[in-house]
This record gives structure tokens, C-alpha cells and sequence, in this order.
């Protein structure tokens, strides 16, 4: 889509704008949101009806004003072009998702790593998604899964009310509960030793309630997929960087453990990397 839209801008922008485009544009539902650097913003509406014209699904066009911040990772977002909303419909693999931009933080890049998690379910399991959000992870393994339970938590409250409705849209009330509050707290009152399989994908929140996550296991043991944000120069692995974290960690709370699988999810910026591991956690 990039290569499109470039051809479309090269009439219109010069060469030292068209290197600004961004390389990539999230499409969340019918809504293109967009990061254009300060120096070329003066020429947002410019790339947005370039958007537009090659997709012409897209409806809107927001720009991200800012970074994500605060505890519930929300955005400034300015409208650009189209019909002027936060609120869409979201699909991946047979499921719907309704999303606010405004009021909660979701992500399109994260389809694969949802549906990765969803095949590694097995029949029968408990699952605890301590940062569940609209609840594409925990719905898509609903969906696609033989998972018996998945408690889905999240503190803010947008998204658990997102999380109810897309629980009804997707016909998973019998597999699907949403729980708002904290993680820790949740866990520690209600789904101590409950779970087969634990989420975590939260990156900014990850690496604090790893206690958490092992408390949430049945005592027999199980998985937690973690998610962490990590930086790394040419010389560096970011997943070694990871593992070794985590390692420290877990070897700091004498847990047992062994590392399934790992792998860099995305890059985020220069040298940053979302990584993810799948650790084993023995009885």
C-alpha cells in the first residue's frame, strides 16, 4: 500500500518529503491512522487523500499526535480526512472487533502472534490474559481453540466494556469472562492456581507481574507468553537480551523453567524491538 500511495505523493511532495512518509499505516477496521513527523505534518491531508484514493475501504484518516502514555497506553489522535470518528469495526480470522481509539490502545500488527497463541491452545484449558484489552487474543483463541475458559482482565474500563460487547458480537459468552481491575490483584483474590496458559501482552507491564503470572499457573505448572519491549545495537540480540532478563528474573523467584520459543515480533523504532518468549514453567 506504501509503494501506492508514494507513487500517488511523488507529484505532489519533493524528494526530501516523500523520504518523512511513513513506511507503514495501521488499518484498524475502516480507519487509517498514521505518525507524520512535524516537519512534513503542514502536508497530512495531502497523504491522507493519497490513503484514501488507494484504499478506498477507509472511511477516516487520524493522525497520532502523540506517543502512547498513562496507564491505559492512549494516544492524542487529530482528524485528518473522511468521516470524522474513533469508533470501528475491527476483523481478523472470522472475529469482530469493535475498538474506540480514543479510549483504548489496540494494535492490527499483532494478528499473527494472536492466532499463533490460539493453535498452541489445548482442549480443555484455562486461560488467564492479564491485559486483555478489546479481547482479540482472548476471543480469537474462543474462536479457534477447544480452550474451556478464557478470564480476561484489564484495568481500564473502555475496554472491558469494548471487551463485553465483542464477547456478544462473537458468540463466546459460554468461554469468554471479562474482569475489570488490576492483574495482581485479581489474581491474588480470585484466580490464584487456576490456569493452564497465561498471556501477557502488555510490554510496558510484562516484566513486573511475572510473580503474578506464576501465580495465576495451576501448581503443576504450565506456559506464559510474555511480551517485553527491548532495545538492542547491531552487536546485540534482542531476544538474547530478553531471555536473559527473564531468566534473572525467574531465577530471583526460584521458579523452574525452560524457554519454548522466542522471536522478535516487530520492530517499534531505531534498535527497539517488541520480543516475545514462551516459557515452560515446571511443576
Amino acid at each position: 500500500m506504501r509503494k501506492q500511495v508514494i507513487n500517488l505523493l511523488s507529484q505532489k511532495l519533493n524528494h526530501e518529503e516523500l523520504d518523512l512518509v511513513p513506511k507503514s499505516f495501521d488499518i484498524v477496521g475502516d480507519i487509517a491512522l498514521m505518525r507524520v513527523p512535524d516537519v512534513i505534518r503542514h502536508r497530512r491531508l495531502i497523504i491522507a487523500k493519497a490513503i484514501m484514493e488507494v484504499n478506498n475501504h477507509i472511511k477516516t484518516v487520524l493522525c497520532q499526535i502523540t506517543p502512547t502514555r498513562g496507564t491505559f497506553r492512549l494516544r492524542k489522535l487529530e482528524h485528518v480526512l473522511g468521516e470524522e470518528k474513533t469508533v470501528t469495526i475491527h476483523r481478523e480470522f472470522s472475529c469482530a472487533f469493535q475498538v474506540d481509539l480514543s479510549k483504548v490502545y489496540f494494535s492490527p500488527r499483532l494478528s499473527y502472534e494472536r492466532m499463533r497463541i490460539a493453535r498452541l491452545v489445548k482442549p480443555g484449558e484455562i486461560v488467564v490474559n492479564m491485559f486483555a484489552g478489546v479481547g482479540t487474543f482472548s476471543i480469537i483463541q474462543a474462536k479457534h481453540s477447544e480452550v474451556k475458559k478464557v478470564y480476561s482482565i484489564d484495568v481500564n474500563p473502555e475496554a472491558i466494556a469494548l471487551l463485553n460487547k465483542n464477547i456478544w458480537l462473537n458468540r463466546v459468552e459460554d468461554k469468554v469472562e471479562a474482569m475489570l481491575g488490576d492483574a495482581r490483584s485479581i489474581i491474588d483474590n480470585e484466580l490464584t492456581n487456576v490456569a493452564d496458559r497465561v498471556l501477557m501482552p502488555l510490554p510496558e507491564k510484562a516484566y513486573e507481574y511475572l510473580d503474578v503470572a506464576f501465580k495465576a499457573l495451576r501448581l503443576t505448572g504450565g506456559t506464559i507468553h510474555y511480551y517485553d519491549f527491548m532495545n538492542a545495537n547491531k552487536i546485540e540480540s534482542p531476544i538474547q537480551k530478553t531471555v536473559d532478563k527473564v531468566t534473572s528474573r525467574l531465577k530471583e523467584l526460584r521458579i523452574l523453567n525452560e524457554i519454548t520459543f522466542s522471536r522478535i515480533v516487530r520492530s517499534i523504532g531505531p534498535r527497539w524491538y517488541q520480543t516475545v518468549l514462551d516459557i515452560k514453567i515446571k511443576s
